[in-house]
């Protein structure tokens, strides 16, 4: 993996491949992979448009570099690349912290801010943040959020 590759990518989540999430060759199932990347996608999008309503739009094509076994450690990286009027477009990195590889990367994926109307709505946002104070502090069955 080249700096270039990670550069500006905040590694923190973390997961353990366990015998559920592997496939009938003993490697790890890219289906588990998709889903604990999609969840963190969101969860990034959600800190970064401070919205608890965001959907997943648009995952570009996903390059599988190498793979994890049972017990090996992984690792999730997630930029955003893009803000746009009603968007969030970020890469992902996926590296195994046993082997040091690069398992997958995805040069784009895509998070449209939704209203209450359940219609993508301006977020009003064209930087990143790191802290916290985009977040939400509350969200109720109604939908109802109220921001910081």
């Amino acid at each position: 993996m080249s700096a270039t590759d990670t550069d500006g990518m905040n590694f923190h989540t973390r997961k353990w491949v366990r015998p559920e999430d592997l496939n009938a060759n003993g490697t790890l199932f890219g289906g588990s992979l998709l889903k604990w990347i999609d969840e963190e996608a969101a969860i990034y999008a959600i800190i970064q448009l401070g919205n608890y309503r965001v959907v997943t739009k648009f995952i570009s094509e996903i390059n599988f570099e190498a793979s994890a076994v049972q017990g090996d450690l992984v690792e999730m990286g997630l930029i955003a690349t893009h803000f746009g009027r009603t968007s969030l477009t970020m890469r992902a990195v996926v590296r195994n912290m046993i082997t040091r590889r690069t398992i997958l990367t995805i040069e784009k994926i895509v998070f449209v801010n939704l209203g209450d109307d359940g219609n993508p709505t301006p977020h009003g946002y064209d930087s990143i943040t790191y802290k916290r104070d985009r977040m939400p502090t509350q969200h109720s069955a109604t939908g109802a959020i109220r921001l910081p």
